[in-house]
């Protein structure tokens, strides 16, 4: 047994900022999902912890978007020779994602610590109109949300505090990315069994004009008028590695993965390889606090390849899996939730890991074919050969050797030695 929203009350409707006026409306649709509602509530709590849906955090919020982005045109313009190949390509993406009323994905390599913010620094103004039109992403909770002013200032940045080393993808930064995915957060639903329901797929309501039907009781944790655009480096960890395995990429972890299957409605995915930024920030400096944020390689190329948005049969082939497998395996006693088997079990992971090397897959094709590198060692899309690597701190394969640290290995982590010492003390 599946699951589809099923809404046929009378609402009020809103036309973007603007009340229209209010009228009723019955309204009957059926849109198959594969989010349950739990996962959206603790999305919707982790987006609360913030006053996100005040007008004067949205001011804030967007101030505090368009300086950086300013201070990252300005850095790299100046000092850097930038590129940007196929714009036209997240164009079309963002234009999409507005019309069919679908959250907006980008997914990239992660190449240094200074991808976020100056990849944005890269597009034009013009795509940034409002709040609405900036990213989210996801940010180690280690290293941008230290201290209180960091929070903010992250937490303003539209950045998502993300825990790393075990924690895995069941955490509240990737129930609220599900959510932002989720186009229709404001719809007053009644849950309804898919087998109860007729078999066919009948899309919402035609988004051009970004009309909701609003729930009386409920408050969303931000105000928003169009679909969000997600940004994600799935990698999770920088990696720059000498020659010949130069821009390479690590295996792609499973929150992505999430955040595709378990939207409402699948978003509009967008590949993103980028080249250069290893240049501005290199991981030799790493070692050194002040170094490590100081721009290097003046005059450097900067290139930045949008590819082509990935296409809605295949992600739907994956969302279809994950759909047969809530059917299977959905608690009757708890149907609002994952169930132990649909966070840890074979299938499950199975399906999650193979919709992550689906995705890396695609940044691949941009690295191999539009930016002309040699073909990427087979060995890099093995988690497996990943976590061995990772465990023997790279003497299991010594041919392969890092630019600066492996971060993804505990021993480096200063907050995870202190935190396991105090765990132990505790006992």
């Amino acid at each position: 047994m599946a699951w589809v929203y099923c809404a046929t009350k009378k609402k009020r409707l809103h036309h973007h900022q603007h009340s229209i006026n209010q009228y009723t409306l019955c309204q009957t649709f059926i849109v198959f999902i594969m989010s349950l509602p739990n996962v959206l509530a603790r999305g919707d709590e982790f987006l609360g912890e913030y006053p996100r849906n005040s007008t004067l955090w949205r001011f804030f919020s967007y101030g505090t978007c368009v300086f950086t982005i300013g201070m990252s045109k300005l850095i790299l313009k100046s000092l850097y020779n930038v590129k940007l190949d196929h714009m036209d390509r997240l164009d079309n993406a963002i234009n999409r994602s507005q019309s069919e009323n679908r959250g907006l994905l980008t997914i990239m390599n992660h190449m240094s610590v200074i991808d976020d913010p100056f990849i944005w620094g890269i597009f034009p103004w013009r795509i940034y109109k409002d709040l609405d039109s900036v990213r989210w992403c996801l940010g180690a909770n280690n290293v941008c949300f230290q201290n209180k002013i960091l929070a903010t200032f992250f937490s303003l940045g539209q950045v998502l505090s993300t825990e790393r080393f075990g924690v895995g993808p069941f955490q509240g930064s990737i129930d609220a990315a599900i959510r932002l995915l989720s186009p229709d957060d404001t719809l007053d639903l009644e849950w309804t069994p898919y087998s109860e329901t007729p078999n066919k797929l009948v899309l919402p309501q035609k988004a051009g004009s970004l009309v909701k039907t609003i729930k009386e009781d409920y408050l969303p944790p931000i105000k928003r008028y169009k679909p969000s655009w997600m940004h994600v480096y799935p990698e999770g960890f920088v990696l720059q590695l000498h020659p010949p395995f130069s821009n390479s990429m690590r295996y792609f972890k499973w929150g992505v993965s999430r955040m595709i299957l378990e939207s409402t409605v699948a978003p509009i995915i967008v590949p993103i390889f980028t080249t250069g930024f290893e240049k501005i920030a290199s991981e030799e400096a790493a070692g050194s606090t002040i170094k490590r944020y100081i721009p290097t390689n003046f005059g450097a190329e900067i290139k930045v390849t949008v590819g082509n948005t990935i296409e809605d049969n295949v992600i739907e082939k994956y969302r279809e899996e994950w759909r047969q497998l809530v059917d299977k395996y959905y608690d009757p006693k708890n149907p609002v939730d994952l169930t132990q088997e649909l966070k840890y079990g074979k299938e499950a992971q199975d399906l999650r890991s193979r919709l992550a090397a689906e995705l890396r897959k695609y940044i691949a094709q941009i690295r191999h074919d539009e930016c002309k590198f040699p073909e990427e060692d087979a060995r890099f899309q093995s988690s497996a050969w990943w976590k061995s690597y990772t465990l023997t701190e790279g003497a299991s394969d010594p041919d392969v050797k890092f630019i600066g640290k492996n971060w993804a290995i505990r021993r480096l982590q200063k907050f995870l030695t202190k935190q396991e010492e105090n765990d132990r003390s505790s006992r």
